[in-house]
């Protein structure tokens, strides 16, 4: 059995903010990152979801953490559980401003973070399913500026992980 950690990015809700009053803040995409190994991301980026709404990406991606093909992967979910001051212990979402047609002089940009700790999925035994997770303003940590909702289904492979860290 391939041991992989399967991620869905369901949807995004925006809460009253500076983004949602933000005329140039159109489009957006969210992209998920693993440490410093893999970054990817939803193939369409939507148009900024409006008071209460949601828009939907129903976007999944899997990550392979088996020893024979991706060991640093896997050294990394090694280093979550073992080292319990590790700070980079979470997946992290961010979500991204994509510049709208036309406007090649505005860049992407990162305009707030959501995080999955992956320590916690251990420590609770439970996986996250469609749940929503705060979004933090990229230029204000403390200020929510929506919901992403997430599933990360990763207990599978960190107890296998866990299991070897045991045995070496």
């Amino acid at each position: 059995e391939v041991e992989k950690i399967w991620i869905k990015i369901t949807s995004l809700g925006l809460t009253e903010s500076r983004i949602t009053s933000d005329e140039t803040i159109q489009q957006l995409f969210v992209e998920c990152r693993l440490n410093n190994f893999l970054a990817e991301e939803t193939p369409l980026s939507l148009p900024k979801p409006t008071g209460g709404q949601r828009i939907h990406y129903n976007y999944s991606t899997v990550i392979n953490v088996d020893k024979e093909d991706n060991h640093a992967e896997r050294e990394y979910l090694k280093s979550v559980l073992l080292k319990p001051d590790l700070p980079a212990d979470s997946l992290k979402f961010t979500v991204v401003s994509d510049p709208p047609e036309g406007e090649q002089d505005l860049e992407c940009e990162d305009i707030g973070f959501a995080y999955v700790s992956l320590k916690e999925i251990f420590q609770k035994q439970r996986d996250i399913i469609e749940q929503d997770i705060d979004v933090f303003d990229s230029q204000d940590a403390s200020a929510v500026i929506g919901k992403l909702t997430v599933t990360v289904e990763a207990l599978h492979a960190l107890r296998s992980v866990h299991e070897e860290c045991k045995n070496d």
